[in-house]
């Protein structure tokens, strides 16, 4: 089944400028895979050296981190939209 990926402004540059990829998937793994396919210079900036997806990046299905689902293993929904959310991190509080 077809499945929506939101790609964040940063990682844009990897998809020639796409704010969504379709791709076909059943799981958000699959899902993954044939955006890396497609894209394969994105390979380097979701996954780390083993293959694990990198620690700063973060997948939502619908409004639910995958992470609290199954990971990779969750099965996407037909019309579900997959996101890719990068952490933000650093800096001080305005005021601190």
């Amino acid at each position: 089944m077809a499945v929506q990926i939101l790609i964040p402004t940063p990682l844009r540059v990897y998809t020639r400028g796409e704010k969504a990829v379709t791709v076909e998937a059943r799981t958000v793994g699959e899902a993954l895979r044939a955006l890396t396919d497609q894209f394969p210079e994105l390979q380097r900036h979701l996954f780390n050296e083993e293959g694990r997806l990198r620690s700063f990046v973060n997948l939502y299905l619908g409004d639910e981190d995958v992470r609290y689902l199954q990971g990779e293993e969750t099965p996407i929904p037909d019309g579900q939209t997959l996101s890719i959310v990068p952490s933000i991190a650093g800096g001080r509080s305005p005021g601190a």
